[in-house]
């Protein structure tokens, strides 16, 4: 399946070219054209990691044997994501069961594995990785990556602007993962990595790549968990079901429109936001 970048439609690249370029011509995203409609009723009767294995290669392709998609899956979700009832109309998706206590496990680690699985196929180029983070993105991308052969991984980070316990967990790893501390908020640091991307000779040179949800791989690896959230209602709950998503620049958000787009059964989203409401207020101005 070729992906088509959103802002240059002639560029068209797989997958796995996706995964390693990152950001395409003029900073655009790489997306499918389309979506494929899968079997729901059949998917949502398997484990967490077989349904995966199945969506993502009704997503990716062929580019990926059933066998090699399996071992990445098997070892990106490693944990589970069970569904909490709060009361009987009411239900919350734990998502804190990876390492790193963020939902950005599964985009992470999946990532990890889709990158490894690409440079054993151009020839293991190494990579440098240039991520911003507010906290959650940070630590899941460096656990997801610490250590990993032929990966170097640079996360910018807003100076005193997150948790003790988040800022510990990428900034004490060391060997392959370095951090620098940003006199700024995150938009400040993501404005850098950006900024990085327009240096197209630096890009080529040191195989610059980002791990934000900006990268294919990890919006994909989040489908799923929407999928294991419906397979864990009953038929009657799954009738009018409406998901809140907490929401930020809305990438979770999406991989659960794509979800749905797929046929999984949800009436609607709620975008919850708080008082960093940037989405809303462009939707807004249009």
């Amino acid at each position: 399946m070729l992906l088509q970048n959103i802002k240059v439609p002639s560029q068209q690249v797989s997958f796995l070219n996706a995964v390693q370029i990152g950001l395409g011509q003029e900073q655009g995203l790489f997306f499918p054209r389309d979506w494929p409609r899968l079997p729901v009723d059949e998917l949502l009767a398997m484990p967490f990691v077989e349904r995966s294995c199945a969506i993502l290669q009704a997503l990716i392709g062929d580019e990926l044997s059933p066998q090699e998609l399996s071992s990445m899956v098997k070892h990106a979700f490693a944990f589970p994501a069970p569904l909490a009832m709060v009361s009987q109309t009411i239900g919350c998706l734990e998502l804190f069961h990876g390492p790193t206590l963020a939902f950005k496990d599964f985009g992470g680690r999946f990532m990890a594995q889709a990158l490894l699985a690409a440079q054993r196929r151009s020839g293991g180029r190494q990579s440098t990785i240039v991520t911003a983070t507010s906290g959650d993105t940070g630590a899941a991308v460096a656990h997801a990556f610490y250590r990993q052969p032929g990966v170097k991984v640079v996360i910018l980070f807003p100076k005193g602007k997150i948790s003790p316990l988040q800022e510990k967990l990428f900034t004490t790893l060391g060997d392959n993962i370095y951090t620098l501390a940003v006199d700024g908020d995150f938009d400040a640091c993501q404005a850098l990595v950006k900024a990085v991307f327009t240096d197209q000779a630096l890009v080529e040179e040191l195989n610059i790549n980002s791990a934000n949800s900006i990268n294919i791989s990890r919006l994909l690896a989040q489908v799923c968990y929407y999928f294991e959230a419906v397979a864990q209602l009953t038929a009657s709950q799954r009738a009018e079901l409406v998901v809140s998503v907490p929401s930020g620049n809305f990438g979770n958000l999406t991989a659960g429109l794509i979800a749905k787009a797929m046929g999984l059964p949800i009436k609607r989203f709620i975008a919850a936001t708080n008082s960093n409401d940037t989405v809303p207020r462009f939707w807004w101005r249009r």
